[in-house]
């Protein structure tokens, strides 16, 4: 029976292409918290239909463990996206957790996606309702970002997917999608803070961009390390080898967790004394670093009811 999927772990999201059967295989082995076999960009258009085939199998036959089993259909103007959703859904049933939908442009994308999987779900049985992600990687979905994490219950995730996007925008940015001239600061930031809120606001996890220089581990490094402190739960990756450096930076240190941990108890001390802000190691701790703690514990498990608690007891007081 298929897990649900919106309180587990998007550390990393690794791409693979749909019609390459060893890479499916490789991508399966990878520990990823999410794969995803992609049905666009990755497959040429000769390609594309016999890759669902490829995909069924991969997704039905290999042995995933506790990896989230996704696709990326083609975009919804395209003459391949209904009948990746149909046959896949049809074939791999149970064996398949997401769909990641591309370029969304406006919920109403989101909601026909929606649409047509309670028809399929309703006609095949299927156990639990197959969860959505969104790419913004538009300029008119970067505007409707806000409209499009609250399109859908099914929607889990909105990536942030800065290849074309810049092309969108017609930014000159090289091959990591980094400006070719100098640049003051972050060319990134805004987008990246404008997909945050907007999955932060709606409750969906927000999930950084590609970085296309895979033999570049510490520019990797560098780029998930800047999302994981702007608040993002994850990193795509685009090769096997990226994965664990994503698994690292967007899981809390012992250090953190147990510092986290220690804030909740003495807090909840002082709490049961009467007192509602106290004084630790020089700092002030009260319920918005209460929060803080909560975020931490939540980035470790977002199962564990533990952070949700902390952060609904919180934001109450």
């Amino acid at each position: 029976m298929r897990k649900p999927t919106r309180h587990l772990l998007r550390r990393s999201e690794l791409a693979t292409p749909a019609s390459n059967e060893h890479m499916c295989e490789v991508a399966a082995r990878a520990g990823a918290d999410l794969v995803f076999l992609d049905l666009e960009d990755a497959c040429a258009p000769a390609a594309k239909e016999s890759a669902r085939t490829t995909a069924i199998a991969a997704l039905t036959q290999l042995d995933w463990g506790n990896t989230i089993r996704a696709i990326r259909i083609n975009g919804l103007d395209t003459k391949w996206c209904y009948g990746d959703i149909v046959e896949v859904v049809t074939a791999a049933r149970d064996a398949l957790d997401v769909i990641i939908v591309p370029k969304v442009l406006t919920a109403r994308e989101v909601w026909w996606v929606d649409v047509l999987l309670t028809q399929l779900e309703e006609q095949l049985g299927l156990a639990h309702p197959i969860a959505l992600e969104a790419l913004i990687e538009e300029a008119e979905g970067l505007l409707n970002a806000q409209e499009i994490a609250r399109s859908s219950p099914r929607l889990e995730a909105i990536i942030f997917g800065a290849g074309d996007l810049s092309a969108s925008l017609r930014s000159r940015v090289d091959g990591n999608f980094q400006p070719v001239g100098d640049y003051p600061g972050d060319y990134w930031h805004a987008v990246r803070l404008q997909v945050l809120a907007a999955a932060r606001a709606a409750g969906v996890a927000a999930i950084d961009a590609p970085y296309p220089g895979y033999q570049d581990e510490d520019g990797y490094r560098r780029a998930a390390t800047h999302a994981s402190l702007l608040g993002f739960d994850g990193k795509w990756a685009i090769h096997p080898e990226q994965v664990p450096v994503a698994n690292r930076v967007f899981t809390p240190t012992a250090d953190e967790l147990a510092e986290a941990r220690a804030i909740v108890a003495d807090y909840r001390s002082a709490e049961a004394d009467g007192i509602g802000a106290m004084g630790r190691d020089g700092k002030l701790v009260d319920a918005a670093l209460m929060r803080h703690a909560a975020n931490v514990l939540r980035r470790a498990d977002p199962s564990n009811d533990e952070w949700a608690i902390t952060a609904v007891k919180a934001s109450h007081e």
